[in-house]
């Protein structure tokens, strides 16, 4: 098969080494991909968010399937695209796709079915949004409704942080992703990313990981699209795996189906786990990030064939190591705020030359010289797999300490016991 993944991040970087390693995958294409991926496979020059570049890619390579990776393409309907011109796609339609697009739909498609969920409202009003916050005391969750590359969510205290960012998002913060925001209850728990393949109305589990979301140890500082994480999580158990696809994945699934926007692809339902058991603070509509990292090395079954059958209607159980699985992530300094690009980077050959220990790529480029340098916030992701979840911390901090990257910094606690 002629296979292209869409996208350039950490993610992408692991669904590449994946689909590379299945028998079914002949011949690898990736827009725009990174340099950690050019051993994989073909790289295009298209921005991911480049949607109709992507398609005439995809047209032009005659692809077997293309794999979305992101979210923006999806909620730009890449895969309607796709699938209107015969080319095979994985990932939702542009309509699905607004469970993540879309906070307040994705809200709403929740409250119709009972599935547990904070308590929310929707504003475009500034005012009436600082009204309702100061009802609160400030304390909630402020989110912009839109994509906004997972740093439109305000975790506030008080009035004092809650002021600021409302009036900062419905001022135009993330263009139009926060001209509607959501003020939603403030819910307290360790979080818990659950991952299941959705055929329409039918579903079954593919895994589990722990993200941590705020950038400094302790779980301080702002939120960003993720630290590190570790799979499976350590909170899962049968009771609770099945709990979550009676109240969370099948009502979903059920509803988008009645609906008329059937769902079909890979759905993530991040989850808090409060005293009152799980509820949903966001879906994504893809592998996460950097959930992807820790839970495909993690896989047994190959993933392409996993999304052919998919495709034909067959939901097939992915077979997953019984080693843990735990990512922690490199970020540029200032990040998820201003920082600057072009840092150099060096000794990851010997970083991720032990066994089960790999470092995906997630905001890399090379200078004019060819040196590795970062150009994102966060820039890579080191995984380290092991029989148990202190080996598997270690390894991945040991390769850590081999990295030479003056401008980076990494959270220190990921996957950290606790007594």
């Amino acid at each position: 098969m002629k296979i292209l993944v869409i996208g350039g991040g950490g993610r992408e970087h692991a669904l590449c080494q994946a689909i590379a390693a299945s028998p079914l995958c002949d011949d690898l294409h990736i827009a725009p991909g990174n340099p950690g991926m050019v051993s994989l496979g073909t790289c295009h020059k298209i921005d991911a968010e480049d949607t109709l570049g992507l398609f005439d890619l995809a047209c032009s390579l005659a692809a077997d399937l293309v794999i979305i990776g992101p979210e923006a393409p999806l909620v730009d309907g890449l895969a309607d695209r796709l699938e209107a011109a015969n080319i095979p796609a994985f990932g939702p339609s542009a309509a699905a796709a607004q469970l993540e697009g879309s906070k307040d739909f994705a809200r709403q498609i929740c409250a119709r079915v009972n599935v547990p969920q904070p308590h929310f409202k929707s504003f475009t009003n500034a005012e009436d949004a600082l009204s309702h916050a100061d009802k609160l005391n400030g304390y909630c969750v402020i989110k912009a409704d839109g994509l906004a590359a997972g740093k439109g969510v305000v975790v506030s205290d008080d009035m004092s942080q809650a002021g600021p960012a409302i009036i900062q998002m419905l001022g135009g913060q993330f263009g139009q992703a926060s001209a509607s925001i959501l003020i939603e209850e403030r819910i307290t728990g360790p979080e818990l990313s659950a991952f299941a393949f959705v055929d329409g109305a039918n579903t079954i589990w593919l895994a589990s990981a722990q993200d941590h979301k705020r950038a400094f140890d302790d779980d301080k500082g702002p939120n960003t699209g993720g630290m590190g994480a570790i799979s499976p999580s350590p909170l899962l158990t049968e009771d609770l795996r099945k709990q979550i696809m009676d109240e969370v994945i099948n009502p979903v699934a059920q509803e988008m189906a009645d609906a008329g926007t059937p769902y079909r692809g890979i759905l993530y339902a991040g989850l808090m786990m409060t005293q009152d058991g799980p509820k949903v603070i966001e879906f994504n509509c893809r592998f996460g990030d950097p959930e992807a990292e820790v839970i495909l090395p993690r896989m047994k079954s190959d993933l392409v064939t996993l999304i052919c059958d998919l495709r034909k209607g067959i939901l097939s159980r992915a077979e997953m190591s019984e080693d843990i699985g735990v990512t922690v992530i490199m970020a540029t300094k200032g990040y998820p705020g201003a920082y600057e690009k072009g840092s150099l980077i060096s000794g990851l050959e010997e970083a991720g030359a032990p066994d089960d220990t790999m470092i995906f790529h997630a905001g890399t480029s090379l200078n004019s010289v060819g040196d590795l340098q970062a150009s994102g916030g966060r820039v890579l992701a080191v995984t380290a797999l092991a029989s148990t979840q202190k080996q598997a911390r270690d390894k991945a901090y040991d390769a850590i300490s081999k990295i030479s990257w003056d401008e980076g910094f990494y959270r220190t606690d990921i996957a950290k016991e606790t007594s």
